[in-house]
């Protein structure tokens, strides 16, 4: 009797074992594949259903066993309606239960939106619409909705002045709408920052003007050293009623990015853009304006250059003016320069 008995319990403990060692092994068929590497996310779309999750975590590797993972979810009461959006860093070798909470506990990993130099609100909206969820046409539309752009202050023209080129980290799920208010947040911040809000009062400008000024000096050179001087010669011309004529904002006004010169047709093209045609500033920014244009406009140098020219000898250098026959002067000098470069 006490054989059997002791013969029913090794068997009992063996049984135990083994299904004990059966579900390791189904858990261990069923974790997060080591493959995938040590810098994997997964994207959970925003109002997506259960089954959707599951179909995209299959996709991406992460579940290799459906059926299993179905079944813990559900225990783990991971399943709502709708799922939790946003992007997850997925750790390779973690288990179902791991996989499962992590997702449940909706700790996000940001991503990096990284705004440069976009010429137009387009392309901002196709940049930023690489890094986060809502896509290129819902960034547009908002950009474009008078309605909203009234209620922050903006307009069309304008807009492009609230954003600063830098690198911002945000969720990957987060509206337009989000995405603006963190962006008119950054902005705020900014002309807080090194005295920038007082600097553009002293010149009797707001933080839109020197933006859209700012913009003109990005894109009239590529030299640092140049943006100051150049930023204060355009100021000395706004300060005497002298129309800017900026080739790039002609250029702008065209939508002709792809020109090498200016021509009659750009300065002749009736717009509000065009400083050939009107004084003062046009409504709004030409592009994004980097920072140390931006910064170049507020501290710009104190001089009399009301003229200047490219240099022409491949430098991309300018030379600066204070009147009209010393400008006409170094036209001549940019004109030979272009010859003895084979270029006219």
């Amino acid at each position: 009797m006490k054989i059997q008995a002791r013969t029913l319990l090794i068997v009992l403990m063996l049984l135990v074992i083994g299904l004990y060692a059966g579900y390791r092994f189904i858990l261990g068929e069923a974790e997060v594949p080591r493959s995938i590497g040590k810098d994997f996310h997964v994207q959970i779309p925003s109002n997506a259903t259960f089954d959707e999750v599951v179909a995209v975590l299959k996709k991406e590797g992460v579940v290799r066993k459906e059926t299993i993972f179905r079944n813990i979810a559900e225990r783990m009461a991971y399943r709502q309606d709708p799922m939790r959006s946003g992007r997850y860093k997925i750790e390779p070798g973690w288990s179902v239960i791991q996989l499962v909470r992590h997702l449940r506990g909706g700790e996000q990993a940001p991503v990096k939106v990284i705004l440069t130099t976009e010429r137009t609100l387009e392309e901002v909206a196709a940049k930023v619409s690489r890094f986060i969820e809502p896509d290129s046409q819902s960034l547009k539309a908002l950009f474009f909705d008078e309605i909203y752009l009234s209620k922050i202050g903006y307009n069309i023209d304008n807009l492009m002045s609230v954003f600063i080129p830098n690198t911002y980290e945000v969720y990957w799920n987060l509206s337009p709408e989000s995405f603006m208010d963190r962006m008119l947040l950054e902005h705020k911040n900014f002309w807080k920052q090194n005295n920038r809000l007082a600097k553009a009062k002293a010149m009797g400008m707001t933080p839109e003007e020197v933006y859209t000024l700012a913009s003109i000096v990005e894109k009239e050179t590529n030299k640092e050293e140049e943006k100051s001087t150049i930023a204060g010669l355009y100021f000395n011309r706004l300060k005497i009623g002298m129309r800017l004529q900026a080739d790039p904002t002609v250029v702008f006004a065209t939508r002709d990015f792809a020109t090498k010169r200016v021509t009659n047709a750009h300065t002749s093209f009736d717009s509000p853009f065009n400083t050939y045609m009107y004084a003062g500033l046009p409504p709004g920014p030409i592009a994004m304006a980097s920072i140390t244009s931006i910064d170049a406009v507020l501290n710009h140098d104190k001089h009399n250059y009301t003229y200047f020219c490219a240099v022409g000898d491949g430098s991309g250098s300018h030379a600066f003016a204070e009147d009209y026959d010393q400008h006409l002067g170094n036209v001549r000098t940019y004109v030979k320069n272009l010859e003895a470069r084979g270029l006219r």
